[in-house]
């Protein structure tokens, strides 16, 4: 009771003109977290001001924003971080309150579609091209390029109904279906690039219980499924010039893919001219990093 007649009091007080007071009862109002967010939207819809309206407005985002960056660090500090959570996180971003468990539903239809095709008998080229004839083909998935600066293209929710994406959320998507399917794809860092490698682990005949020699065996491009070879791959890292060739060629964890997703979404904010969302972009990629032993 005592909470509720607080709110009310510092509800009252969102008109005041004065800046200073505004982003004390800014501070006291989010310490409230997402149960203050009702009351807002309320205020809101009876309010005729347009100056209190963004008001309501900057504090219905920043209750929102400070939400993400909590379950952003939940994320990152878990055993074993999901890629496709950590996708839906970034979608959060621009759609708050985002329908997850519909998310969740579409995306396990698409892999209950691509297990449906897989066999053990298939040869690695065999299984992309399984993934790339589901994806590409029955669900019509379009990749555009990432010099198109184009935001809603990051977010997963978008993929899904528009079947429109870049490099970032198709790859998540990949990804993501080929970490539930046991086929070992992985994004690796090439410079300048988003793409992915499958990585075969290699056996010595007579000592079949050592641990194995990773190997990559091709690449996949998540714009539109092309697969490359290593003399592509090579042909390419000469001609940019691109030294110290190993850290190419080792995957990338889940945290380090979020990462860099966020890294070039932050940039279309800027190419965009949206400085605040891009500096958003950047204390939730701040928060990923704080463990850098988990960023290789």
């Amino acid at each position: 009771m005592q909470a509720n007649k607080e709110i009310s009091a510092l509800l009252t007080l969102i008109d005041d003109p004065d800046d200073e007071v505004f982003d004390t009862v800014a501070e006291k109002l989010l310490d409230y977290g997402r149960k203050i967010i009702p009351e807002l939207e309320q205020l809101w819809e009876v309010t005729a001001d347009q100056l209190i309206q963004e008001r309501i407005e900057i504090l219905i985002h920043r209750v929102h924003f400070q939400d993400l960056q909590h379950d952003f660090m939940e994320w990152s500090n878990s055993k074993h971080p999901e890629l496709l959570r950590g996708a839906i996180l970034v979608a959060r971003y621009q759609f708050p309150d985002l329908n997850v468990p519909s998310i969740l539903t579409q995306f396990d239809q698409v892999r209950r579609n691509v297990w449906l095709e897989l066999n053990n008998y298939l040869t690695p080229i065999e299984q992309v091209n399984v993934f790339n004839s589901i994806l590409y083909n029955y669900y019509k998935l379009q990749g555009h390029e990432l010099t198109e600066r184009e935001p809603k293209h990051f977010f997963i929710n978008q993929v899904l109904e528009s079947k429109q994406g870049n490099a970032f959320s198709l790859g998540v998507l990949y990804l993501a279906l080929c970490e539930l399917l046991d086929i070992p794809i992985f994004a690796v860092d090439l410079p300048r690039q988003f793409v992915m490698a499958y990585i075969d682990t290699l056996h010595h005949f007579y000592s079949p219980d050592d641990e194995g020699v990773q190997q990559i065996q091709f690449y996949v491009d998540p714009i539109n499924g092309m697969i490359y070879t290593q003399k592509d791959v090579d042909t390419y890292l000469r001609k940019i010039n691109a030294h110290d060739r190993d850290q190419y060629f080792t995957p990338l964890l889940s945290k380090r893919v979020i990462f860099k997703m966020l890294e070039e979404l932050s940039l279309c904010y800027r190419y965009k001219r949206e400085e605040a969302k891009a500096e958003e972009i950047q204390q939730l990629m701040r928060l990923l990093i704080e463990d850098n032993s988990d960023q290789g």
